[in-house]
């Protein structure tokens, strides 16, 4: 189960661009998980070590 903090997240798109197959950017210019995203792919991990302020929770 991934999760997003949208407190802590600070719309940086780190996460868009290591695995956008899963994370994009929302209306709020926060990350989002992608509606019906297949959430175990090896780069979901990679995003939450790349997250600069831990919002990514696996």
């Amino acid at each position: 189960m991934v999760e997003i903090d949208k407190e802590t997240c600070i719309g940086c798109g780190a996460c868009v661009a290591l695995c956008s197959e899963v994370f994009e950017l929302g209306s709020d210019g926060k990350a989002q998980i992608k509606e019906g995203a297949d959430t175990n792919l090896e780069c979901v991990k990679e995003a939450a070590e790349a997250c600069p302020v831990n919002a990514i929770k696996v």
